[in-house]
């Protein structure tokens, strides 16, 4: 009988103190579950992880699902235009003209192709003279571009020209003056423009007395669409 006793108490014993260590383990597991456990050292947060030094930040980045962007970074202008890329010239670009069947000569295309190494920029709108013309360049239409045209190597961009309307006084030309402006609108004036002949295909232009030249648009689509759009021929 003692013998017995003896082993249930040691029985009694070992539950209890089995007892013991699951209650504690269970208040440690509710702890953890409740977002208390402790963070690893030195693991940060998926919002708060740092981007490694040289690595370009996604700050600005408009993401998916159409969300907002931020400021532009320190390379971006307010409108859109890498600082870094310089203006395109004359030595950057070769110029091409062209027009539209059924359009009866009213409207010319002038495409520039980068044909160098390095993207350009070609800021806001060309400046147009045609034939011997020494005076004012023709003036811009309200045709500015969401974006502004940097081109890259082999790429295009675009501006399109009201030459004439129906019934207008005009007279013919067979080439024309282009110049290019930098970043500050209505700059470079004075730097002598690039005599450019009119392709094979155009030959020459009737241009009456109110033309009017696009900006640059690296989206041909864009062009033609302002260019055609009702009330603008």
């Amino acid at each position: 009988m003692r013998t017995a006793r003896k082993s249930w108490k040691t029985y009694a014993l070992g539950v209890a103190a089995i007892a013991a260590l699951l209650s504690s383990t269970a208040c440690d597991s509710g702890g953890t579950d409740n977002g208390k456990g402790p963070t690893a050292s030195g693991t940060p947060g998926a919002t708060g992880s740092p981007t490694p030094s040289g690595a370009p930040s996604t700050a600005g980045t408009p993401q998916p699902g159409g969300g907002g962007t931020t400021s532009p970074s320190p390379s971006q202008s307010p409108d859109g235009g890498n600082t870094n890329i310089a203006a395109c010239n004359d030595n950057d670009l070769s110029i091409d003209t062209s027009g539209w069947r059924q359009d009866s000569g009213q409207h010319l295309l002038i495409t520039a192709t980068n044909f160098t190494d390095k993207a350009c920029t070609l800021y806001h709108y060309p400046y147009v003279r045609f034939g011997t013309d020494i005076g004012a360049p023709v003036a811009a239409t309200e045709s500015k571009p969401r974006a502004i045209a940097t081109i890259g190597p082999k790429e295009k961009a675009y501006a399109g020209v009201f030459v004439f309307k129906a019934g207008q006084q005009t007279y013919t030309v067979t080439s024309f003056s282009l110049g290019y402006q930098d970043r500050a609108l209505n700059s470079n004036k004075d730097v002598a423009p690039l005599d450019i002949r009119l392709s094979d295909e155009v030959d020459s232009l009737t241009v009456g007395p109110t033309p009017r030249v696009t900006y640059w648009n690296t989206d041909l689509r864009a062009v033609e669409d302002f260019l055609f759009r009702s009330g603008n021929s």
